[in-house]
């Protein structure tokens, strides 16, 4: 009986390795593909960051132009967050929404004001692409949008332009404590692979996460990130409860994650904000990662060259 008990544990340990490893391997297929015409948009064919404001930047890898949580509102206007909770605008977004380029899709970490406002919700065409979480996927389309993509945690969507190919993954969230973040909507990060003829770029977005024991995860199965933008800004709800990284967080998801570059964004925008951008760089200068981090202004860019592949 006791040897029976021994190769049991035995065959359950090695079925337990085995099901982690295969767990950590890339998907061979997308479970999502978006096909977006080489000829349109017209986009600047670039690699480059620009700093919008709040979570908002415009992401350029070639002839792909990728629009993250639009937040178009201005100084001085309102949000809601939810349970009767409203935050006000302390900046202006750089770039007014009638003035964006063409976008290929929008990237949406989770459906709250802050990150998708009501300027968004009435002006962003229909038909616009959308990736997103499953839940803020069925809200979208009961609001009209027609193109919309709803991820859950690992699952993935392969789009193609041109000579371009990015493989989009959904990476663990979590919007605060476990008992705030049940009241808040699902939150997810997002890796994003790009590739082309002139290389290839690996880009983490966290989303407005708090680091948790499911975040670990990420280096494992996606090593090598180049460059990761990181939602700070310790938000609070009121003023209790901290739902975003504060300057601490932003240096243990630093450190986890160890991008060769990392852009902090979404610090300063909202009255919820509490903790500024000057704490995060006075706790990166503290752990000897101050190399590591650009920090961008409203409307500033950075840009960055694709990675040759290995010969």
């Amino acid at each position: 009986m006791k040897r029976w008990m021994i190769f049991a544990a035995k065959i359950l340990f090695t079925l337990a390795i085995a099901s982690a490893a295969a767990a950590q391997q890339p998907v061979t297929a997308p479970r999502f593909t978006l096909n977006i015409p080489a000829g349109t948009p017209t986009a600047q064919a670039e690699h480059s960051v620009q700093f919008i404001g709040t979570a908002t930047v415009l992401l350029r890898y070639g002839g792909l132009t990728i629009l993250t949580d639009p937040n178009f509102l201005h100084k001085g206007e309102h949000v809601h967050l939810g349970y009767g909770l409203t935050s006000e605008r302390q900046t202006d977004p750089a770039i007014e929404f009638d003035a964006l380029p063409p976008v290929d899709f929008v990237l949406l970490s989770h459906l709250h004001d802050d990150h998708f406002d009501k300027l968004v919700r009435e002006k962003l065409k229909r038909s616009t692409p959308i990736i997103t979480t499953g839940p803020a996927a069925a809200e979208l389309r009961e609001l009209g949008f027609t193109a919309v993509i709803g991820l859950g945690t690992w699952q993935d969507v392969e789009v193609t332009k041109g000579d371009t190919t990015l493989r989009l993954t959904a990476m663990p969230g979590r919007h605060g404590p476990v008992a705030v973040a049940a009241l808040l909507p699902p939150v997810m990060g997002t890796m994003l692979d790009f590739s082309s003829t002139p290389g290839r770029y690996r880009i983490y977005i966290s989303g407005d996460t708090m680091v948790y024991g499911d975040i670990e995860e990420i280096p494992r199965r996606f090593p090598g990130t180049d460059l990761a933008l990181l939602h700070l800004g310790g938000t609070r709800i009121l003023g209790i409860v901290t739902v975003t990284m504060d300057a601490a967080e932003g240096v243990r998801m630093l450190k986890l994650i160890a991008p060769r570059r990392a852009i902090p964004i979404h610090y300063n925008d909202y009255d919820v904000f509490k903790s500024p951008l000057p704490d995060f760089e006075k706790a990166v200068r503290e752990a000897g990662l101050a190399e590591k981090v650009t920090y961008l202004k409203h409307g500033e860019t950075y840009r960055f060259a694709p990675v040759a592949p290995a010969r």
